[in-house]
């Protein structure tokens, strides 16, 4: 079974095909970065006219690559939500449009459990039960996974999430756009420990995350070192690896926290932010410390991108699922959730 997917949940606009659910066929991924750098962040009407611009070509290349027709596609999985309404509706229309002209189904997919999905493309052998944590720039959630749609909310960011402060940090000390790979980057050969930051809520006995505190201690020690410390390249990797520092030791204490209370063993990262190096290095080491299995997908399945969006809703069809057309995008969608 060929299903083609298009996620558009914020400014990249993906289009992949898959087969049989797990088989990457084709994974087209266009960025905005370029875009969005200058303004230092996402804006939403400039992210919507974009996808607008990037689906056909973005679509013509993905069949290309599967050397594929859109007559011998079975089945099109569109993001539903979360994430902007104006990217969603582009996708979703755009699926919609191609599910009518095609005469095949259509499913939505929930953005959030395409994550989880990501990880399954990479390792086939992951099965429930096992500890999800999805860390990106909209969302840090920690859920178990009794099985393949269903889920067991344990905690979630009360403010920011961790890839929204990675991109705030960044732009408030004038480093750029995206914020995670270049704080990623330059935090690899700086001192972690110069500067001493807490998580919020890490030391709290319930599995939520806050964000908006340490963002605030990091502002702050920035705003109060002299302007000669402030054009130190060193200082500064130092201050940011000390910001990373704190933010991976508050995931992975969250995460050991629900291991130890569920006695469930496997996890799995998904998101953005689950990209960072630092952070991928610390639950690989610490899961061999405590004889615990991570499992972490490629980079490319970490962000964004529609193959994640495929095998979830190749899943779903299995069960004998579709979505309805008229449909509407959730930008509000939990997980769990379609």
């Amino acid at each position: 079974m060929y299903c083609l997917a298009i996620e558009t949940s914020c400014d990249d606009t993906c289009v992949a095909i898959i087969k049989n659910g797990y088989t990457i066929l084709s994974n087209v991924i266009s960025s905005q970065i370029d875009i969005h750098r200058r303004f230092g962040g996402v804006v939403p009407e400039v992210a919507s006219r974009r996808h607008l611009e990037y689906l056909i070509p973005a679509l013509e290349q993905a069949l290309q690559q599967a050397n594929l027709t859109l007559k011998e596609i079975d089945l099109f999985a569109i993001t539903r939500g979360p994430g902007l309404t104006g990217s969603l509706l582009m996708g979703l229309c755009m699926g919609k449009t191609l599910s009518i002209l095609n005469q095949k189904p259509f499913i939505a997919v929930n953005h959030l459990e395409g994550h989880l999905f990501a990880s399954r493309l990479d390792h086939p052998d992951i099965t429930p039960p096992f500890i999800s944590l999805i860390v990106s720039g909209g969302h840090t959630e920690l859920t178990v996974v009794q099985d393949w749609g269903k889920y067991v909310h344990l905690g979630r960011t009360r403010d920011d999430a961790a890839g929204e402060v990675f991109d705030k940090i960044a732009k408030y000390l004038n480093i750029g756009y995206p914020g995670g790979p270049l704080i990623d980057n330059r935090a690899k050969n700086a001192n972690p420990t110069r500067f001493h930051f807490r998580g919020g809520l890490e030391d709290q006995e319930n599995y939520d995350f806050s964000f908006s505190g340490l963002k605030t201690a990091v502002v702050r020690m920035y705003d109060q070192l002299p302007d000669s410390s402030k054009k130190d390249e060193n200082i500064i990797n130092d201050l940011l690896a000390s910001f990373q520092r704190s933010v991976v030791r508050t995931l992975w204490k969250k995460t050991i926290r629900a291991i130890k209370k569920t006695g469930i063993r496997r996890v799995s990262l998904g998101g953005g932010v689950a990209a960072n190096s630092s952070l991928r290095s610390l639950f690989l080491q610490k899961g061999f410390q405590h004889n615990i299995k991570v499992y972490l997908p490629s980079p490319t399945l970490c962000t964004d991108n529609a193959a994640m969006i495929g095998s979830s809703g190749s899943f779903h069809f299995s069960l004998g699922k579709t979505s309805p057309l008229d449909l509407e995008p959730d930008p509000q969608l939990r997980l769990g959730e379609v």
